[in-house]
């Protein structure tokens, strides 16, 4: 008798134990399935695009970070079951980081000719206005982008227009990030820098220089989130989805409204 209970006993327990790990399998997988579906984004503090909320090149997260294309994006994400992480970095550190990483995005990144293949694109976002600005009072003029060959351009290393201009065989000087160029316009280290059309004086305001010289417009591109090619398709067909439902509901326009 006491054999058959003990028996028994071991039965249940040999039956409980399964159980607990089945469990435990189920709830590892689930755990796995949500870091798998799980995004992470990187911007830059390029404002009024994206804009760093402390005023600094660094975020760690969404609530840190606004901005045209950061709200944009934000509007996009609340359509969406996806759990995300936002973060601002400096831009070639990012942009080298996402082509390398699975569920890894991007924003606002210019989809050009020479990106398209290196991307999965959600969008449109805004656009941008390629522009070279001179320093206040400067007396150059530009009747096309082939009249700034003699002259030296400041850009920073990622940024599509700076890359742009390094591949036609201008002079330009890099740096890691925008920050500079306002002060080697200052300083005379540049005759013309290379920046978006809103960005450049806003910068240059927060950096002390008013009256920056827009000189010439030589192109305009679409922005857009890019995700890597590691990146499940579907993912981006829903956010894709997620964006036009914003922008049909009025949301996107709206946000745009907002930094005008």
């Amino acid at each position: 008798m006491v054999s058959v209970i003990t028996a028994l006993m071991g039965s249940k327990r040999a039956s409980l134990l399964k159980r607990s790990l089945v469990g435990l399998v189920l709830s590892a997988t689930a755990v796995t399935a949500m870091a798998a579906d799980r995004l992470y984004i990187f911007t830059e503090n390029y404002p009024p695009y994206n804009t760093s909320l402390s005023g600094k090149n660094f975020a760690h997260s969404e609530d840190d970070i606004s901005g045209i294309c950061g709200d944009m994006v934000k509007a996009m994400l609340a359509r969406v079951d996806y759990d995300y992480v936002m973060k601002m970095r400096a831009w070639s550190f990012a942009y080298d980081r996402v082509q390398k990483k699975e569920n890894h995005g991007l924003f606002c990144t210019a989809r050009t000719d020479e990106r398209e293949d290196q991307f999965q694109w959600v969008g449109p976002l805004a656009s941008i206005k390629w522009t070279l600005f001179a320093a206040p009072g400067s007396d150059i003029t530009l009747g096309s982008l082939d009249d700034a060959r003699e002259l030296k351009i400041a850009g920073y290393k990622g940024d599509v227009m700076s890359e742009y201009l390094v591949e036609q065989g201008f002079d330009v000087v890099m740096g890691v990030s925008s920050d500079v160029n306002t002060n080697r316009l200052k300083l005379g280290q540049a005759d013309l820098w290379v920046t978006d059309g809103l960005v450049g004086p806003m910068m240059a305001e927060k950096h002390g220089m008013t009256g920056l010289k827009p000189v010439l417009v030589f192109r305009e591109t679409p922005m857009y989130l890019a995700f890597s090619k590691q990146t499940s398709p579907e993912i981006v067909q829903d956010l894709q989805k997620a964006l036009d439902d914003a922008r049909s509901a009025g949301d996107l326009s709206e946000i745009a409204a907002r930094y005008e």
